[in-house]
């Protein structure tokens, strides 16, 4: 039986129709690795006054001190104008800031250019947002989190478009017609797990199987996509002889990355780190290894007198456990790079048995969506807060 090419594959735009741009900071002192050196940034702009803490703050056309912001979704942050804002720093909360790199966010309307209020609306502990890297040498062309990513230039695609899990970003009748051709009906995150094992690097289809047996495997090989990048699961481990440690204590400020391929040792200044795998170490998004690219978000200067120089005075231990952890992340998506090109070859080999293509769901009613399934849902419960303390019209 002829099967389904990527050329037949519906687009994942068809199949998750609802996208979002990534939110804007316009600044970049609000995000950081840590979450102390953002509380001492808000404090020493509101210490500032007058011009000193305009050019703390750094204005732009979309943000400056007299800006009126309401409060983001969940009531974060405050309303007045910055110009005049006393009290204590909005507590931070965890974002996505680079591919794999999980910083911190000081959640205030205030200080950002394009925050996307409708993302922080759906954003919980049941969402996962899918993020288009644009990037056709990535080993993986999307990544999935449970954070609100900040990751420019690619599309936001939430799995749900309402709070607690609800309302599933699927193209009405999908799963409908998935179960009809399963045998059973999946799970949204089902779904998302397929488009993620089924996805190819440089491709913009979703090649769609209702063999059951098939289905069942890239589901499996998904979801252990999805446990590395989302992080919600036990922590990963590399097989016994092969987690990397520390072998050498960092120095107190590392200033040096660098990487000896023969020993498999990372190498901060005197510090080292092995054994840490090829693999892990040649993993790029944006063009850039992520490994250096986490390294010198933490380490690059910042000029002086900024708001982004005030970090911390020594390397924390925090840092030293969650490079340890990217480098197993990065080896284990790496090892399921292969089995995931194996599930839908490239070239003649693509064909997939049983095949769904997107001329399969144009007929069946489900592709195209509805235009308003490119809209954000309407959630109207709770009321937010507009600038200076007034009820914000939604």
């Amino acid at each position: 039986m002829p099967g389904v090419t990527h050329d037949d594959a519906p687009p994942l735009a068809d199949l998750m129709p609802w996208s979002v741009a990534p939110p804007r900071l316009g600044r970049g002192w609000p995000a950081a690795p840590d979450a102390a050196s953002l509380g001492a940034r808000w404090d020493a702009l509101l210490t500032a006054e007058g011009p000193d803490r305009e050019a703390l703050f750094g204005p732009t056309r979309s943000r400056t001190l007299h800006t009126a912001a309401g409060l983001l979704p969940g009531g974060r942050g405050g309303t007045e104008q910055l110009a005049r804002a006393s009290g204590p720093c909005p507590e931070p909360v965890r974002v996505l800031r680079a591919p794999f790199d999980e910083q911190w966010l000081i959640p205030d309307h205030r200080l950002i250019d394009a925050a996307r209020p409708e993302l922080w609306r759906i954003a919980d502990e049941r969402q996962a947002f899918v993020v288009e890297t644009a990037d056709t040498a990535a080993p993986f062309p999307l990544l999935v989190t449970s954070l609100l990513p900040l990751l420019a230039p690619g599309r936001i695609r939430p799995l749900h478009r309402r709070p607690g899990g609800a309302e599933p970003n699927l193209a009405p009748g999908l799963l409908d017609h998935l179960a009809a051709r399963l045998g059973h009906r999946p799970a949204p995150l089902d779904v998302l797990a397929w488009i993620l094992a089924a996805v190819r690097p440089g491709t913009s289809g979703v090649p769609l199987t209702a063999d059951p047996g098939l289905w069942a495997h890239g589901v499996g090989l998904g979801h252990r996509a999805l446990r590395l990048m989302r992080r919600d699961g036990e922590r990963p481990k590399l097989p016994g002889g092969r987690r990397p440690y520390v072998r050498a204590p960092l120095p107190p400020r590392p200033m040096t990355l660098h990487y000896d391929r023969d020993e498999e040792v990372l190498h901060l200044d005197g510090g080292r780190i092995s054994p840490v795998p090829p693999e892990a170490w040649d993993f790029a998004a944006g063009g850039v290894r992520v490994l250096e690219a986490w390294f010198t978000s933490r380490t690059a200067p910042a000029e002086p007198g900024t708001l982004a120089a005030i970090r911390p005075a020594v390397w924390p231990q925090a840092w030293t456990s969650g490079l340890l952890e990217l480098i197993t992340v990065l080896a284990l998506l790496a090892g399921l790079r292969p089995q995931l090109d194996g599930l839908t070859p490239a070239g003649d080999e693509g064909a997939l048995p049983d095949p769904i293509t997107a001329a399969d769901l144009r007929t069946a009613g489900v592709l195209p969506p509805p235009a308003a399934a490119r809209r954000p849902a309407s959630v109207l419960d709770p009321q937010e807060e507009g600038p200076e303390g007034q009820l914000a019209l939604l």
